[in-house]
């Protein structure tokens, strides 16, 4: 499994950006920043009504090793994730959960594999959205975008840190990421902690760009000096009201052992909660890769358990309402 596309390693990490929340309405454009959390609140409760006790897991994986073709994740080495992955399997594994719904995030870069998800998603309404994988800048971008754009489960892509590190530098990258915002699509993005000074970057390029960090809190790079960099750039994002966090990466091996006491990751979590606030952190489980880490009530405990010391309108939030300012999902169930 490639770190880079569906998960990390198992280093702790306890990430340094430390700040007040409100120091977003001190910093930089105030009247974008209230503009976009009025649009945000507005969104949530216009989204179909969950109750409080329903949960949407906004990062999930589908694919299926037996089809003619196979599939080019996960390796076939890999005998936790090497399996059939599709939604009846998920369903009865999260319903007793709580969970009502997920969003579903590309596999692999096979283009006909946005249509296969997609054809998935049909006949299987407990995926509510679909982020799919698609290259900004090539010739086309414009094309295949307008294909699958056409099905509202479509609500964006996702791009990795070298795609957008290298991609910053071309104007037909940034131009055809412009098209998602034109389409009130998202962006999904995975990486290390590096990551964050590039998506600065774009989001002084596509200021209207909606976009998410996957797998929060990333792991903190072991120099100091990046470090540093890293955690003024998160800063940066923290005060910026289109940019997401993406809870899904909270489990850690250490020595071996996972823990499953939320104590454990409260400072980790602690430092998400002050740098994005209680509007722009979302709940993603990562499976099926988490279950390398825990089964998923595991990995679903101990959020619900530190989410729940922040109260039932934050718990509320977190579950499933800022997915839907942010995804702009519809309950299909």
């Amino acid at each position: 499994m490639s770190a880079g596309r569906h998960g990390r390693g198992s280093k702790m990490h306890y990430p340094s950006a430390v700040f007040l929340v409100m120091s977003r309405l001190q910093c930089g454009n105030r009247r974008e920043f209230l503009q976009a959390a009025l649009a945000t609140s507005a969104l949530a409760q216009g989204a179909q009504h969950l109750p409080a006790a329903n949960i949407i897991d906004t990062h999930t994986h589908f694919y299926d090793p037996s089809r003619p073709q196979g599939v080019p994740w996960p390796p076939k080495s890999d005998a936790i994730l090497y399996k059939t992955t599709l939604p009846a399997r998920y369903r009865d594994l999260v319903r007793p959960l709580g969970v009502r719904g997920t969003i579903a995030i590309e596999a692999d870069a096979w283009l006909e594999d946005n249509q296969w998800v997609l054809d998935l998603a049909k006949d299987n309404p407990i995926i509510v959205g679909f982020m799919g994988h698609l290259e900004p800048g090539k010739p086309e971008f414009r094309q295949h975008l307008a294909r699958f754009g056409r099905n509202p489960l479509f609500r964006g892509i996702r791009l990795n840190d070298r795609a957008i590190a290298s991609g910053l530098r071309q104007a037909a990258f940034v131009e055809d990421l412009q098209r998602l915002v034109d389409r009130d699509l998202a962006l999904d993005t995975i990486g290390d902690a590096p990551l964050y000074a590039d998506l600065v970057t774009l989001t002084d390029k596509v200021p209207k760009l909606r976009m998410i960090i996957d797998h929060m809190p990333l792991d903190a790079p072991a120099d100091p000096q990046t470090r540093l960099q890293a955690t003024a750039a998160l800063r940066h994002l923290g005060q910026r009201p289109l940019v997401y966090s993406k809870v899904s990466g909270v489990l850690r091996r250490v020595n071996g052992v996972v823990p499953s006491d939320v104590k454990f990751y409260r400072k980790s979590l602690d430092e998400l909660w002050v740098t994005f606030g209680p509007d722009r952190l979302v709940y993603g489980s990562n499976w099926p890769v988490s279950d390398h880490l825990a089964p998923y009530a595991t990995v679903l405990k101990v959020v619900q358990e530190y989410f729940a010391t922040k109260g039932a309108e934050a718990s509320e939030k977190y579950f499933w309402r800022n997915s839907a300012a942010f995804y702009k999902w519809r309950a299909r169930t």
